[in-house]
């Protein structure tokens, strides 16, 4: 068995497709999700600046775009192999596409929608994020729910982000809990929590008319580290997740309980494979950076699936 970890928001790096589109078939298929997804993604990953990837409505979209290009790559490698797959945030787009459950077109547009929803939401109030870095977590928990916010990510121990309204957010860097540090986000608004309600509407419709499959092989969910196995349970979760917290502390606590021989961190993966170290260090870790490490990764999941076949192991469709 293998996993494969989809990054979310905040990941994004100015450039990050420029090395893909060299190859034409890649930039072919970065141009027709453009299409698909009403967004010019060459630009957003070539020539586009870090503020304006920022946006949450340009961000989404090229996240799942970037680990999308390594998805046909891979599956060859992948196919005899069980898998386990999660992303965090928006990248549960992602892990769908390699779950079986969406195409690579609709996981893009599907981003896109959610971006831009997202984006309109945020304008509604103002509000934020901030990472509560330290501290006893039931001390941590208390302080956010005092002052009317939401603990709206949780990453593992110690690495809880809060989200509400900024002057709420204002007070609890102003006195935080014992022990922690309060450290404001670069973000548009409060994502994951009742702010954004009118994304969540605006997303559901947009869901509610794609096509989703039955998963192939282990998909886990943000909302509390458990498989998913249907379809309209998948739907409704991704749809749900815009308005609650991501619990990624819980989707590796999964991880860990399945112990796969091999996780590939998808590009961006840097944040990804960073906390899967910290928490999880008996857990191999390959992160996919650009598409020069797919020739890395083919070989590892080959090598896995050899082996497999060696110790009379069945094989299983992974992605």
């Amino acid at each position: 068995m293998f996993a494969i970890m989809a990054p979310g928001q905040g990941s994004q790096t100015p450039g990050m497709l420029a090395g893909w589109l060299r190859d034409p078939v890649c930039a072919e298929r970065v141009r027709a999700w453009s299409e698909a997804a009403d967004v010019d993604l060459v630009h957003l990953g070539t020539r586009a600046s870090a503020a304006e990837i920022a946006r949450t409505e340009n961000t989404q979209p090229l996240l799942v775009a970037q680990g999308l290009l390594a998805h046909e790559a891979l599956a060859p490698a992948a196919a005899e192999q069980s898998a386990v797959v999660a992303g965090h945030s928006v990248g549960e787009l992602t892990a769908a596409v390699y779950a079986g459950v969406l195409t690579p077109a609709d996981a893009v547009r599907l981003a896109a929608v959610r971006g831009r929803a997202m984006a309109a939401a945020c304008a509604e109030a103002p509000t934020s994020m901030a990472a509560v870095v330290g501290g006893d977590e039931a001390e941590v928990l208390a302080r956010i729910a005092e002052l009317g916010l939401t603990a709206a990510t949780f990453n593992g121990p110690g690495q809880i982000v809060a989200a509400g309204l900024t002057e709420d957010l204002q007070k609890l860097a102003a006195a935080p809990p014992g022990g922690a540090t309060v450290k404001p986000l670069p973000v548009a608004g409060a994502f994951h929590t009742p702010y954004m309600e009118s994304a969540r509407q605006t997303f559901a419709a947009a869901a509610a008319a794609t096509p989703f499959e039955r998963p192939r092989g282990i998909l886990l969910s943000n909302a509390d580290g458990e498989v998913l196995a249907t379809s309209e349970v998948i739907r409704r979760r991704l749809v749900d997740q815009v308005v609650r917290p991501v619990r990624w502390d819980l989707c590796l606590r999964s991880l860990a309980r399945l112990e796969p021989g091999l996780t590939v961190s998808l590009p961006p993966a840097k944040t990804l494979a960073n906390i899967l170290r910290r928490q999880h260090p008996e857990l191999a870790v390959l992160p996919v950076n650009s598409a020069r490490d797919l020739d890395k990764v083919r070989a590892r999941l080959e090598a896995a699936a050899g082996a497999a076949v060696r110790k009379g192991e069945p094989a299983r469709a992974g992605v």
